[in-house]
């Protein structure tokens, strides 16, 4: 099915008039299965797993040395499932649990995550490591929120229509009930604050990656028990663009959640683990993505046709309107992403050897 849509003329000075096409599919039905595995050879079967499934995605544990593979491929229409994923980290949640969370103990799932703030304050890495793997155990055993009819897990695999297995998430229908219920991450009540650092490699050079990540959790195996409290890591296969600032090759992003002091000059547990992650992605293996500003210094040199792009915007977007200080800075047209100031580094602005912050790394 194809539709057309016409011309919009979005400002009395804009000279162009295009016409996009949008290509639409009929729905379809996906067979979904979570198989756990140890993530020994995690680096040696990336590239393979990612080739044999249309949806495929892994969720990785460094700390456990556990990997989760998602096993997700089309099906006919006709295979019998109406299958839902309501992933218990996109529930709307009680505001009050959410407080809890950060604070002390919940009755709550999210209550794996015990006194979070303490732990950071205390140093306590064995006790994240302990709720870690909880979080992880209770994830996995309830099939990340996968239900074979909506209702009930009952087993492996689950099928189901592509609109209830990829929009996942209670927080999509979430009451309006004044606060008392609230999204994890709702900037309104105080619940979860979080830092997400994610950057994308090239598909041949993730091995190497995974390989270097195995090797800092060696030296230090409470290092990302962090991660574990929001879920790991998680590794999306992205398929390469002849776009001017697409994907250059097939890629694998990482997504890494974890925790963000509300004081922005303290240091976390282990950040320094986590900062040689997020540097060794950004400059060892040229991956970058939605991230902190740090990453982003350079970013557009990464870009073989990044002068075709400049060259298309100016003559598309000649006034600037779709433009912003933040996408000059990220494009190279303006300085200013690195922020020099005491602490800069905690939140990303900087790298760490320009602002040592007056209290070390733990």
């Amino acid at each position: 099915m194809e539709f057309y849509h016409g011309s919009i003329t979005c400002h009395p000075q804009w000279p162009y008039k295009d016409k996009v096409t949008l290509k639409l599919q009929p729905l379809f039905k996906r067979s979904v299965t979570f198989l756990a595995k140890n993530d020994t050879d995690l680096s040696d079967q990336v590239i393979a797993f990612g080739r044999q499934h249309e949806f495929a995605d892994i969720t990785w544990y460094p700390s456990q040395k556990r990997v989760v593979y998602r096993i997700d491929d089309r099906v006919s229409s006709n295979v019998s499932g109406n299958g839902l994923w309501d992933h218990p980290g996109f529930r709307s949640t009680p505001s009050l649990a959410l407080l809890i969370l950060r604070s002390s103990y919940s009755s709550y799932l999210y209550a794996l995550i015990i006194a979070e703030e303490d732990q950071e304050a205390k140093g306590d890495a064995a006790g994240k490591c302990r709720n870690g793997k909880l979080t992880t155990n209770t994830l996995i055993r309830s099939a990340f929120g996968l239900t074979n009819d909506g209702i009930i897990f009952k087993g492996y695999p689950v099928i189901g229509y592509q609109n209830r297995l990829q929009a996942s998430g209670g927080c999509l229908k979430g009451l309006k009930d004044a606060e008392i219920t609230a999204c994890p991450w709702d900037p309104r009540v105080k619940g979860l604050f979080f830092h997400q650092t994610t950057f994308s490699i090239v598909l041949s050079k993730a091995k190497d990656f995974i390989q270097d990540v195995q090797k800092l959790v060696s030296i230090a195996p409470q290092s990302l028990c962090g991660i574990d409290l929001y879920n790991g890591i998680l590794m999306r296969y992205v398929t390469g663009s002849n776009a001017y600032i697409g994907k250059q090759e097939d890629s694998l992003d990482f997504d890494i959640t974890y925790y963000r002091s509300r004081d922005p000059k303290t240091p976390r547990l282990y950040e320094d683990v986590l900062e040689e992650i997020e540097q060794m992605a950004v400059f060892k293996y040229d991956g970058w993505g939605k991230n902190r500003n740090v990453a982003f210094e350079g970013a557009i040199k990464k870009y073989k046709k990044s002068r075709e792009f400049l060259k298309v915007k100016e003559k598309y977007d000649p006034l600037g309107l779709f433009s912003s200080e933040w996408t000059d800075q990220v494009l190279g047209l303006k300085g200013g992403l690195t922020i020099v100031k005491e602490g800069c580094a905690l939140e990303g602005l900087c790298v760490c050897s320009l602002c040592p912050p007056k209290r070390l790394f733990v």
